[in-house]
């Protein structure tokens, strides 16, 4: 008998391993271990360095070549980045509230590097590549390095390469570099001759142009030499913190002199898919210790104002790390770092650079940790999935803080919380939570040059457009998400997203296959026209006639694009009803969402401009029929969508 039992148990088990394995995602990816060695001059600006590379080709292909990028050799007079730069600054179509044409350049670079001098430009140089000692051979282009393999990688294999390099710091102009406007010494991002992804659509080797990065995932030991009065902040954690000290050292720990003029800081960071670091002799650095997370801030010394916000930045981190991991998924890694330094904000793994301590850059950043740092989408392909998803998810962050915990901060002055209270109040009078995304899409779709969310991040025509369809498009497409499947089912499709694409590259179809399995509703047809095309939403409440003693009221579908339909008839004696028109491609209907009485009607065909229902109450009882009552449909005519019946 227990033979049998254990028998049972164990084909239990068995199968629901094999379960387990077959609802993951089965697409390979490759794997790196990056082991860099580099030594920073702080006079010159330049470092020299060595990285040993263990690369393991999973994919079913033989690769003849590999390829590295060099971002830094974008930041050189008549780069592709500078000249298209300039060419974008001649682009106008818009003007100022003077009427004034705005040039459409990044005001971060307009034309600045083309007036870089010899000490002033970037430039990553590989000195060899080599392979059991043999030299490869290398082919530069601009911002990518081809490396011919001279013994082809064959598939399920790895290969050891050691590459020697040496580069100078640009002057700060995007992400990287030295001297910021803030004052920070060096924002070293992109810095490293860093690995291009193949992966299954082949090699990714994008020029530097301006945006967006996609990266293999692997481990990161990355030993850092400079003068020694200068502080480290960066990806991973630090290996010597007690013969380092600047605040990384255990209590009471009496930490050595250095021997010399410099010290070698020792970062490791696992399964992440890039490396950031930054310095800087005047950093303070403060941290926080949680159950599963140390926080740290790093930022310039300042006065007794700056040191409180500062302060603020971990104090909300603390506050908003549990809502945050309740809504996304949990935050996989041991340590997390806010570093003053960058453009503005930028995101990376385990860190990000921040211009300065506004909480609202702080959650955007922050939440990049989820998207792309966890859900390693590529971003030049899809952007929208990088700053939409990461815009979305901030503004549910910052609505969270600015309602529970802003009022309690010990870091911020009593004008701050009564601003905060204020701010709360105007977002719960706002009918649409996610409103500042909507109208940045409406602006964009009204504009003239929106551009489908398949477009290459860096083929956008214009910035502008790139911005907002980036950043509000993306953000809008989860906010109708939840209008077309339910919010708490939206909610349970980002956590499922979590669980099965962690540490993958997940693209666009993956996560509508994702949302169509939890929500049991079809959406191939909602990312076809919302991520394909720029129809547009625009439904109209139409003629109301009476039909015996019920009320027979027509809607029409003025634009392009088709969706399920909530329509709320008010009533004169206060009461409503719900009444709800599935899109006939979704093959399903959401659940209801709250506790008013709802009609399911049957569905409304997409080739049908105009559709009919019915409620059993006379005309003269109705006080208004208003469609999308929660305008989380992003109706770009909202004029229409509500009717009013006189008395």
């Amino acid at each position: 008998m227990r033979r049998h039992l254990l028998r049972f148990l164990l084909l239990t088990s068995a199968v629901c391993t094999l379960s387990a394995a077959q609802a993951q995602p089965d697409r390979w990816q490759q794997r790196i271990k990056y082991n860099i060695d580099v030594k920073m001059d702080v006079v010159t600006n330049r470092f020299t360095g060595t990285e040993k590379l263990e690369y393991t080709n999973n994919s079913p292909d033989t690769l003849d070549k590999v390829y590295f990028h060099l971002y830094w050799n974008a930041f050189q007079p008549n780069s592709s980045m500078d000249v298209r730069s300039r060419e974008l600054g001649k682009n106008s179509g818009r003007t100022d509230r003077e009427g004034k044409p705005i040039a459409d350049w990044d005001a971060r670079v307009k034309d600045r590097i083309s007036k870089l001098s010899d000490t002033e430009i970037g430039y990553q140089k590989v000195k060899s590549v080599m392979i059991n000692g043999k030299a490869q051979q290398l082919r530069e282009y601009e911002t990518i390095l081809e490396v011919k393999l001279d013994k082809p990688l064959l598939p399920k294999s790895k290969t050891v390469m050691d590459v020697v390099f040496e580069a100078q710091v640009p002057v700060q102009i995007r992400r990287s570099g030295r001297d910021n406007a803030e004052g920070v010494r060096y924002s070293m991002s992109q810095w490293y001759p860093k690995m291009v992804e193949y992966d299954y659509q082949g090699w990714n080797a994008n020029p530097y142009i301006a945006r967006e990065f996609y990266g293999v995932w692997g481990d990161f030991d990355v030993k850092i030499t400079i003068d020694k009065n200068y502080m480290v902040a960066a990806t991973g954690v630090l290996q010597n913190p007690n013969q380092i000290g600047f605040g990384y050292q255990a209590p009471n720990v009496k930490i050595p002199a250095p021997t010399g003029n410099t010290l070698t800081w020792n970062f490791v960071g696992n399964n992440v898919h890039d490396f950031v670091w930054a310095a800087d002799d005047k950093y303070v650095h403060i941290s926080k210790k949680l159950p599963t997370v140390t926080l740290h801030a790093f930022y310039k010394a300042g006065d007794a104002k700056t040191d409180s916000a500062w302060n603020n930045v971990l104090w909300a981190a603390e506050k908003v790390l549990p809502y945050i991991e309740r809504r996304f998924g949990k935050y996989p890694y041991p340590q997390y770092s806010f570093i003053q330094g960058g453009d503005g904000g930028m995101e990376y793994a385990m860190a990000t650079l921040l211009k300065g301590s506004g909480l609202g850059t702080v959650f955007h950043e922050w939440m990049h940790s989820w998207y792309q740092q966890i859900m390693g989408t590529n971003e030049s392909l899809f952007p929208w999935m990088d700053e939409g998803f990461t815009n979305y998810a901030s503004e549910e962050v910052s609505s969270f803080y600015n309602d529970s915990c802003a009022a309690f901060s010990p870091f911020t002055s009593e004008a701050a919380k009564k601003n905060a209270q204020r701010g709360s109040e105007r977002r719960n009078a706002l009918p649409a939570k996610q409103a500042s995304n909507y109208n940045g899409y409406f602006s964009l779709a009204k504009s003239g040059f929106e551009e489908p969310l398949t477009t290459h991040s860096d083929h956008f025509n214009t910035n502008m457009a790139y911005s907002s369809a980036s950043y509000s498009k993306g953000a809008t497409f989860l906010g109708q998400l939840g209008y077309i499947v339910g919010d708490k089912v939206r909610d349970k499709v980002l956590l499922k997203y979590y669980d099965l694409w962690k540490f993958k590259h997940p693209n666009a179809n993956d996560f509508i296959r994702v949302a169509e399995k939890v929500s049991g509703i079809t959406l191939q047809w909602y990312k076809e026209y919302w991520v394909y095309s720029t129809k547009t939403i625009d439904y109209a409440v139409g003629d109301i006639n009476v039909n015996g003693s019920k009320t027979a009221i027509t809607l029409k579908r003025i634009g392009k694009m088709p969706m399920p339909v909530d329509v709320l008839v008010t009533f004169k004696d206060g009461t409503q009803e719900l009444h709800y028109i599935p899109l006939n491609l979704m093959y399903g209907e959401k659940a209801a969402e709250d506790q008013t009485p709802r009609t399911v009607h049957t569905e409304w065909r997409w080739t049908h401009p105009e559709y009919t229902f019915e409620t059993s109450r006379s005309i003269k009882d109705i006080k208004s029929v208003e469609i999308d009552p929660s305008q989380r449909m992003a109706d770009i005519n909202r004029s229409n969508n509500k009717l009013v019946i006189p008395d």
